[in-house]
């Protein structure tokens, strides 16, 4: 494997694992409702956003992180999987800047940002270790 594919395989596992801890907390043990009630139901009860998009937000991002998450880990559709997580992280950003306009992102948003850049932009057929190399070397060979 090249450097650029260990980069993205690197990038890929960290970026995967930081959002299915995330998911899996939130799931599992804060559970979706309590995400919900603790981050989006008091956190944005004085804003614009109506509270039924508050409730699907908030009810949402727990399991698009789990789910995600762990689709990144084992490089299965990854490259839908870093969208979805990619839209995650813009929406916990404008949720952050809403309450607090010069937020500092450099506690989770930059970190994870950066290494779901690096592994959505690193070459995908570079990165051996992935279920996706995986299934694409048995349909080439079929």
């Amino acid at each position: 494997m090249t450097n650029r594919g260990w980069a993205r395989f690197f990038a890929r596992g960290i970026v995967g694992i930081l959002f299915l801890m995330a998911g899996w907390w939130k799931c599992f043990e804060l559970t979706p409702l309590g995400h919900t009630q603790r981050f989006f139901l008091e956190a944005y009860a004085g804003t614009w956003i109506p509270v039924s998009l508050l409730w699907a937000t908030g009810l949402t991002i727990p399991i698009v992180e789990l789910v995600a998450g762990g689709l990144v880990v084992i490089g299965l559709r990854t490259r839908e999987a870093l969208i979805a997580l990619g839209f995650v992280l813009l929406t916990v950003t404008y949720g952050h800047t809403l309450i607090e306009p010069l937020f500092s992102t450099q506690g989770h948003i930059f970190p994870r940002g950066l290494f779901l850049l690096a592994a959505l932009s690193l070459p995908a057929e570079e990165d051996r270790l992935s279920v996706d190399s995986w299934l694409g070397g048995r349909r080439r060979a079929a």
